[in-house]
């Protein structure tokens, strides 16, 4: 998976674009014979180079499809081919019929016609004339590539190759480099190896990788055997030393955290060396064991309540960007509830991208669709192991409360269902020490203008009226976004760097968890900057000429920098729902809710709120602390 631009291969820099095919012969997964002649009477014959496992040739397999039944009678001929090492006939024929495909799908052992034709990555395509010459190579369209889907192509590469030469027409762009996973190509291992897999890669991948990439997890193929990890090597190498994988985005220059997932610098180079010496296997003798992975409730002990997201299956299409998606359930909650840990469980995570579950109190308001700065309870996104607050720790859900499922789907080239659901282990009253709030450092004011590769912004959090205890890190922003870091104001005046996140990815929604808790002091502010690219250089940007604001989808944008405090029970006042200042707040925001007439209304009540703050700031009497009547109005 190369990005636009990059070419990383012999074979890529010469391309086969002029070079007359070899006739060939490979069986199909049913055991049937195809020649290349067998295709004579076509004008023009597509070959794509599929495999069964690279997320986007799951995507693209329907579309070659597609294309198929689009030239059926316009004398155009297709077929695949798959070379991949690691993919068994068993595989293949279940991917064909997975995605109902009518094309023949044959089977290249030795990888023997990809190196007659070139052929690098899968997907990838090639066009061929009546000669059987090859007059286009490359993708077969722009809609999905590396980390970005959109909603349709800008680009139609293949489709406008075939009709150029239908044409009579000199293919008008003939080489689009190809985005994808590298062709798992039978390998030459050096005999006398320094690293094997079974020494050293099989740890790494232990340690960093199988967490996701093992049988039922979200990624699309396994890493827990030689036989399957020796095809994906140079992909491995490739997404390591480009940073994409694992996915971990925190700069290490600042802080510590529970659940870090990058590999050093000499973890990346034995990976770099591994793969350079042709992936040897080593001595099975000295492979680790098998490590033990928990599957399904990562809890500290079974759920004591699950909350389905909905009572059916939500059902996910196969292919195009899907929407964020919210679910409103109303858990029963008559009193105030206490957790010590929650998960949100994907029901199905092969398309379950991210989950971030809300509470919603009753007279307040989120935003209208429900994803906004207030109430964030637990997230989910791959390879984040749920863990219970620290000893006397727990967050509350006050009585009556509405929670808010949003969630994110990415298709994988087959219709799927989802419930997902979430899970709580409610704390003891008795032993607790600490509520712990999610606040945040958010900025709503977004005008991000058309084509601006790096605008910037800022947002402060209200400062800290007692000393409180920093446990964790949530940045969100959407398509747009490119960095977050947290600082922290100290009342000293010093600024100290909490959270650097150089190259923000929208597709990992990552929780960062201190390793140990952050003191921090009575009046300290904690301020969000974050930088966003509105330019067409940003592959995921869905429209580089729109100004963009605040919004849910993800063609809008947020800033919200989300962070996990403990306060002290001992300090906190408790609310009085008969308060004056509390009943005026809870007026304004159901007068809120009422009103859905712009964004000049919900400013304007915003105003009166501030107001009432600095009223009650003013008036020591109230029986409603701020920080209180702030958490019950969403503020």
């Amino acid at each position: 998976m190369t990005l636009p631009g990059q070419l990383t291969s012999a074979a890529e820099k010469k391309g086969p674009i002029g070079r007359k095919v070899t006739p060939f012969e490979l069986r199909d997964y049913r055991g049937r014979s195809h020649r290349l002649a067998d295709f004579a009477d076509k004008r023009i014959l597509v070959i794509a180079f599929l495999g069964t496992e690279c997320p986007l040739t799951r995507l693209y397999g329907p579309r070659f499809e597609q294309l198929r039944q689009a030239y059926a009678a316009r004398d155009v001929g297709f077929l695949a081919l798959n070379s991949n090492s690691q993919d068994s006939i068993t595989e293949i024929a279940a991917y064909a019929r997975n995605h109902k495909l009518q094309f023949p799908i044959l089977k290249d052992l030795g990888n023997k016609v990809a190196d007659q034709m070139g052929a690098v990555r899968t997907p990838e395509v090639f066009v061929l004339d009546q000669q059987r010459v090859v007059r286009y190579w490359g993708r077969i369209d722009d809609q999905y590539g590396v980390e970005y889907a959109r909603d349709n192509p800008r680009h139609s590469y293949l489709h406008d190759a075939v009709d150029d030469l239908l044409a009579n027409r000199k293919v008008a762009i003939p080489v689009v480099e190809s985005a994808g996973c590298y062709i798992g190509r039978i390998r030459e291992p050096k005999p006398d190896a320094d690293v094997t897999y079974s020494n050293q890669i099989a740890r790494i991948l232990q340690n960093r990788c199988v967490e996701c990439h093992r049988t039922g997890e979200i990624s699309p193929f396994a890493l827990t055997d030689y036989d399957e990890v020796v095809g994906w090597a140079e992909t491995i190498d490739e997404v390591i030393q480009d940073g994409r994988m694992p996915p971990w985005h925190a700069s290490p220059e600042y802080g510590r955290f529970l659940n870090d997932r990058h590999l050093t610098k000499q973890e990346r180079d034995l990976v770099h060396r591994w793969v350079r010496a042709g992936a040897p296997q080593g001595d099975p003798a000295q492979a680790p064991k098998p490590k033990t992975y928990t599957t399904g409730w990562q809890l500290p002990k079974a759920p004591d309540l699950v909350i389905p997201m909905r009572d059916r299956p939500f059902r996910v299409p196969a292919e195009g960007a899907v929407r964020y998606q919210y679910f409103r359930v109303d858990p029963g909650f008559k009193e105030d509830v206490w957790f010590q840990a929650a998960q949100a469980l994907p029901g199905n995570r092969a398309v379950v991208h991210h989950i971030l579950v809300f509470s919603q109190p009753p007279g307040t308001g989120l935003s209208r669709s429900g994803g906004g700065l207030n109430g964030y309870l637990v997230a989910y996104v791959p390879g984040l192991v749920a863990r219970a607050y620290p000893a006397g720790m727990a967050k509350k859900i006050p009585a009556g409360s509405r929670l808010i499922f949003q969630v994110h789907y990415t298709p994988i080239g087959s219709v799927q269902e989802d419930v997902s659901r979430l899970g709580f282990v409610f704390a003891d009253r008795d032993s607790l020490t600490h509520e712990v709030t999610t606040t945040s450092a958010a900025q709503r004011r977004l005008r991000i203008p058309a084509r601006d590769p790096a605008y910037q912004v800022t947002a402060l959090s209200r400062s800290t009226r007692q000393k409180s205890l920093l446990l964790s890190f949530t940045p969100h922003m959407h398509l747009r976004g490119s960095a977050f870091r947290y600082e922290a104001l100290l009342p000293g005046g010093q600024t100290e760097t909490l959270l650097d996140i150089p190259h923000f990815d929208f597709n990992w929604q990552t929780a960062y968890r201190l390793q140990t808790p952050r003191e921090l002091p009575p009046g300290t502010r904690i301020r969000g900057i974050a930088r966003f690219d509105n330019s067409e250089d940003n592959l995921n940007n869905p429209d580089p000429d729109q100004t963009v604001r605040w919004g849910d989808q993800t063609w809008d944008e947020m800033m919200i920098g989300y962070f996990d405090v403990a306060l002290p029970l001992a300090a906190a006042a408790k609310t009085d729902p008969d308060d004056p200042g509390t009943r005026r707040a809870r007026e304004l925001i159901s007068r809120l809710d009422k009103n859905s007439d712009g964004e000049l209304q919900r400013e304007e009540v915003s105003d009166r709120l501030r107001r009432l703050f600095d009223q009650l700031d003013r008036d020591k009497n109230k029986r409603v602390t701020v920080e209180e009547l702030k958490r019950l109005t969403g503020r």
